[in-house]
Order: structure tokens, then sequence, then C-alpha cells
């Protein structure tokens, strides 16, 4: 799931999209990764917004056709790329708008861990108390 807000851009959008991979991690610029020209009811036209959406990363249209043929040609290949790329600071959301063409606002993403995860790393640590304490 991806999730933006953005405020005070000095031109109106024109496109919002994932880059990947850059060649150092939190800096430079790279070619685009997902759907182009931009995500599917991203709000255009306008100098703020919230934007939410969940890709399906098993589907070819989700990306980029020239990132899909970099990475294997499938979109499992642009799946484990852009995880990679993600993973590694090496990605970050765009959003364009008619001031600045190349982008006027871009973060990198930072991976946030599932509940579910976290709920599991807590009980792992919880068994692992259990069993030491049990040993004593």
């Amino acid at each position: 799931q991806l999730q933006v807000s953005f405020s005070g851009l000095t031109g109106t959008t024109t496109a919002s999209h994932i880059h990947a991979p850059t060649a150092s991690p939190f800096s430079s610029t790279a070619g685009v990764a997902t759907t182009t020209p931009s995500f599917a009811g991203f709000p255009l036209g306008v100098t703020s917004g919230s934007y939410s959406i969940t890709l399906d990363l098993t589907s070819a249209s989700s990306f980029n056709p020239a990132f899909v043929s970099a990475n294997g040609g499938t979109p499992a290949g642009a799946e484990s790329a852009l995880a990679a790329a993600i993973a590694g600071g090496k990605a970050y959301w765009n959003i364009h708008s008619s001031t600045f063409g190349g982008g006027e606002i871009r973060g990198f993403l930072v991976p946030v861990p599932e509940p579910s995860t976290v709920a599991l790393l807590g009980l792992s640590a919880g068994a692992l108390v259990w069993r030491l304490r049990r040993r004593n």
C-alpha cells in the first residue's frame, strides 16, 4: 500500500509514479518503475491532496513496460526489482507539476513492517524469554 499527502505545490499536478532504482541510496534519479504517466485516480490539476493505492505487483499493468523488460520481462522480475530498490533506499515517489515537469516533490520510499510481522516478532521474543526463565 502506498499513501501520500502533499500541499503547497507551486504548479498543479500533472503525473505521479515511482522511480527506481537510483544508483545510490536516497540520492540521484532513476527511470519510472510503475504505471505511466500516473497512478490511476491520482488527483491531477491540484496543488494539494491525498492519495492511497494498493498496487497488484503480480500484474504487468502496475509497471512501466520498460521496467518490466529491464527486469526479466515478467511481473515477477519487476516485483523483485522494485522490492529490492525499496529495501535498499533506491526507490522514490515523484509528483510532477506544471511548474516542474521533471518533478516538483519526491520522497524515498521506506518499508513499514506489517502489524502481523511486529506481532510475530513480539511473540518470538516472549517465547524466548519464557524458555530462558524456564531453564533457570
